[in-house]
């Protein structure tokens, strides 16, 4: 075991392990699955299971029963509206505030989000959809984050796990979609860099409403 892994305790293991299953779609919602292949799987004991599945449930991200298993939690009605809703509202006002910036700050806002660009493409282009919903949420938390407010910033953090989880799930039906999607990040850093805000909120809104179609 390296001196990296080895710093991290076993419940932060566990914890770390089953959420990136979940986020990423491997671990759907409805699943069920139980402390002991969860410990079996990782080769631990059920003690750090448990901790990590506590702190999970406090999330609302699986449902404990106990001696019957561990309920993956589904996917609540209306959930996808609202965090699009919220994403377009919080991003619509940190894209007019970086589009407002003297054009060398301006550059300098956006250049993180060309980088984030083109690892999205190198996940597209090798089937990884895993890391490109990661991406996906990343490059719209960054733009979040570039328009300098702190309380949306905070605000954006708690909607990117909702946000990585119902893409991961719409590529699982329509894995040709990403490439799609990448793309119209591309848009949206175009009209950023040329200070464009009504258009990056148009190109968002129709991007958003192709997530919605994806998940319907």
């Amino acid at each position: 075991m390296s001196s990296a892994s080895s710093a991290v305790s076993a419940p932060d293991r566990v914890y770390q392990h089953l959420k990136s299953r979940i986020l990423s779609g491997d671990l759907s919602g409805g699943e069920m699955t139980s402390e002991g292949e969860v410990a079996a799987e990782l080769g631990v004991s059920r003690t750090p299971v448990r901790e990590a599945l506590m702190r999970l449930q406090a999330e609302s991200l699986v449902r404990v029963y106990p001696k019957r298993g561990v309920l993956i939690s589904p996917i609540a009605p209306g959930e996808a509206d609202d965090v699009f809703d919220a994403r377009l509202l919080v991003e619509t006002h940190a894209a007019r505030h970086v589009a407002a910036l003297p054009p060398g700050r301006r550059a300098a806002a956006v250049a993180p989000l060309r980088e984030l660009l083109d690892a999205q493409d190198a996940a597209v282009a090798q089937g990884d959809l895993e890391e490109y919903t990661r991406l996906d949420a990343d490059f719209h938390l960054a733009v979040i984050t570039a328009g300098g407010n702190q309380i949306l910033a905070s605000f954006a953090h708690s909607l990117r796990e909702h946000q990585q989880r119902l893409v991961a799930g719409g590529l699982r039906r329509d894995a040709q979609r990403a490439a799609g999607f990448a793309a119209g990040h591309r848009a949206l850093l175009a009209h950023l860099e040329a200070g464009d805000a009504d258009g990056y909120v148009r190109t968002l809104e129709a991007h958003l409403e192709s997530a919605r179609e994806v998940l319907a």
